[in-house]
């Protein structure tokens, strides 16, 4: 749910006893938090969350690395690369714990109010929020940031299209309204809009200039948050300074978070180079993209003698799941045939490279929530039947008599079965073998290309194209840097692509932009394979106004049950822990929340450590 980079994250099912939508019971009263799923955890009045040490101390600098470069401070911009760390400049209406499910509590906005029938939800705002040249936060920001927003970014137009229209509706509160009724998702994600100070980006630079919220900009930007950018060399480093007199040091959701000095980001072209540099202790944490580098990359002497610790944490993952896959571009019509989707899935070989490559570290993925209770599984039935026949005429008939699995290969007698079945389903699209190629009618032999931005994934990309070689199809690897697979994806330019879509406890409007018709024409949408089919986007409807719990998980499952009949990706493999390499300069409360690990935002620097370790600065 959330947008942006929708954070991906074992296996957490909902407790039977715990209340659904109960905030819908308090219809009209103002509320200082918000949550998808039953009571806030916090009364109004707490003082800070329970998992952060409030005494923790002040000080020190954190060095994360980072894939890529930026070329602009602008972070709305559909076009370019925005900088890595902006979210600590810039802040939100309401703000997540990490200890509850989708549970939001106030930050620049300290109450908000719906009606019963969720046509509209009002903020009231902060009177102790302020940028950090002192102006108040105001109304006029959070009208300024919306508009604005949606009208240069694209994604935001879709994430945000029910909302019709934001205004003053009393000093200092702000009311947006919706085009239909019983969205019960639209109050909580307007929660989320970054809000931009409309005086600085209407004013001038310190040359006189005015600036243009519409253009890239590397004039370092005025927020509201924790951190001030300090300084930059453009597309290699960044420094965030904390800011001292920051309005909201006292608030408590701050409370015993943002305890460090500086916060500084390396970037690197390639990611070899990238793991070297932090070997070379130039930056402090590394999340480990390689089972094969998990298992055998950390023999050297800082992990030997414990300066650099190895942990897994399940945290990242407890509340949320993932769909990673190869995904075919539906706009090339080499694609659109069903057949030939489903046959690609029969290459991947899955369970070779379990044991050749993944050290018997992931998962198969199977579902589109996968990690989730919104996964479907065996045939439909109860709700989720009655909502699937509500739409009969628009979906698959194989969503009704045959659940979906993935194939089973592992060794040459299966992976046999299964080429001789993909062999199959391609014949009936039209393709037959001309010697050892698969071609079509007018004898064009089924090619394509596999766009990736690093070598990490380049072994299991293999393994599909030597599978597919077999049966006659041309498939390629072209490796490309970050900002020109960027751009290739935001502009739909690829054959295939290896993306990932991650999901929350609380499906909703995002759904639209994955997956609905009309995001698959939307330049920049996440809607990656080009997905326009009735059947999904009445489906999507159905999530998005469910009217209770139980509805809007037997909405999601029929949801599931029909991407997956479609066989739109070539789904792949996840691991429900993060697996961090970090140089031992740090602490943590322990213990760490269910939801989060919270590196660095409530970690702290301990100065016994970082002495014992040395180097760091």
């Amino acid at each position: 749910m959330k947008f942006a980079a929708l954070a991906i994250a074992a296996v957490l099912m909902l407790a039977p006893a715990l209340p659904a939508f109960a905030q819908q019971d308090k219809p009209d009263t103002w509320l200082h938090a918000s949550s998808a799923i039953g009571e806030p955890k916090y009364p109004d009045g707490f003082t800070h969350f329970d998992y952060v040490n409030v005494d923790a101390p002040k000080g020190g600098v954190v060095r994360m690395g980072a894939l890529g470069g930026f070329d602009t401070f602008n972070p709305i911009l559909p076009k370019g690369e925005a900088a890595a760390g902006l979210g600590l400049i810039y802040q939100t209406l309401m703000t997540p714990s990490q200890d509850e499910v989708l549970t939001d509590y106030g930050l620049l906005a300290e109450a908000l109010k719906f009606p019963a029938d969720y046509s509209s939800v009002t903020f009231r705002m902060n009177p102790k929020a302020k940028w950090n040249d002192g102006e108040p936060v105001t109304v006029a920001d959070v009208i300024w940031s919306f508009n604005t927003s949606k009208e240069l970014s694209p994604q935001i137009s879709q994430y945000y299209a029910n909302v019709t229209g934001v205004t003053e509706t009393a000093p200092g509160e702000v009311t947006f309204t919706f085009d239909q009724t019983g969205n019960r998702e639209l109050p909580k994600i307007l929660g989320q809009l970054m809000i931009l100070p409309q005086h600085w980006w209407e004013g001038t630079d310190a040359k006189g200039n005015k600036r243009n919220i519409g253009a890239s900009t590397l004039e370092p930007p005025l927020g509201s948050g924790p951190y001030e950018l300090a300084s930059f060399e453009a597309g290699k480093t960044i420094s965030y300074k904390r800011v001292e007199n920051y309005w909201g040091k006292d608030n408590p959701t701050q409370v015993g978070q943002n305890n460090f000095d500086e916060y500084r980001i390396e970037f690197f072209l390639d990611q070899t180079v990238e793991f070297e540099a932090f070997k070379g202790d130039q930056f402090d944490w590394w999340v480990e993209p390689s089972a094969r580098g998990w298992a055998t990359a950390y023999d050297f002497p800082a992990v030997k003698d414990g300066r650099i610790i190895k942990e897994l944490f399940a945290q990242t993952y407890n509340g949320s799941g993932v769909m990673w896959a190869f995904v075919p571009n539906l706009r090339d019509p080499k694609f659109q045939d069903i057949r030939v989707r489903e046959a690609l899935n029969y290459a991947f070989d899955f369970e070779e490279l379990q044991k050749t490559l993944f050290f018997n570290q992931y998962q198969r993925i199977d579902s589109y929530f996968f990690g989730l209770p919104f996964s479907s599984s065996g045939l439909p039935e109860g709700k989720e039947l009655e909502i699937l026949n509500s739409v009969k005429d628009k979906i698959p008939a194989s969503v009704f008599t045959t659940p979906y699995t993935n194939p089973v290969s592992g060794d040459a007698q299966k992976l046999r079965a299964n080429l001789r079945t993909a062999l199959g389903l391609l014949t009936e699209a039209g393709y037959h073998l001309d010697g050892n190629r698969l071609v079509d009618a007018s004898g064009a032999q089924l090619s394509f290309e596999i766009l990736l931005d690093s070598t990490t994934i380049e072994p299991v990309v293999s393994n599909l194209t030597t599978n597919l070689g077999q049966i006659g199809i041309n498939a390629n690897i072209r490796i490309v840097d970050g900002p020109q697979y960027i751009n290739r994806v935001r502009s739909f330019d690829y054959d295939m692509i290896y993306e990932a879509w991650p999901q929350s406890f609380s499906p909703g409007n995002e759904q639209r932009y994955f997956w609905g018709s009309a995001s698959a024409k939307e330049e920049g949408s996440q809607n990656y394979a080009g997905i326009a089919d009735p059947g999904v986007d009445a489906l999507i409807d159905k999530v998005i106004y469910a009217a209770d719990r139980d509805t809007l998980e037997a909405a999601t499952k029929a949801l599931d049950r029909v991407l997956l009949a479609n066989h739109y990706v070539v789904p792949s493999y996840t691991l429900r822990t993060s697996r961090v390499a970090r140089w031992d300069r740090f602490s943590h409360p322990d213990p760490l929340p269910e939801f989060g690990i919270g590196f660095p935002t409530f970690w702290w620097y301990d100065d016994a450590k970082a002495a014992k370790v040395g180097g760091g600065q």
